[in-house]
């Protein structure tokens, strides 16, 4: 699983850039993503998907150790949606290493 750490270090390899300005780049992206969510705007990323606030209501539910009803708040929760292009790279059919694989 990849972290925030290989994250930055592929972006500054493949932009060329040092990985501080990467971070910076890296943050500013999530905030951005974060800012949108929160004053309920839909974030398109084209190539990447977007992200949606939806709103979950209030409901019931049962404590699993005592079996007690409880009460869940309403809240706020951010969706992901992929996008085509990602879809389309993660289903794409993997080319064999070597061509002389059987």
């Amino acid at each position: 699983m990849a972290g925030k750490g290989d994250v930055i270090n592929a972006i500054a390899e493949q932009a060329g850039i040092s990985k501080k300005e990467a971070s910076a780049a890296f943050d500013a992206f999530v905030n951005y993503i974060s800012e949108s969510c929160q004053r309920g705007e839909r974030c398109a990323v084209p190539g990447l998907g977007s992200f949606n606030l939806t709103q979950r209501k209030a409901r019931e539910g049962r404590n699993p150790r005592t079996n007690e009803r409880i009460t869940i708040p309403a809240s706020k929760n951010v969706r992901f949606k992929a996008g085509k292009d990602l879809r389309e790279a993660v289903n794409a059919p993997r080319r064999a290493a070597k061509s002389g694989r059987k």
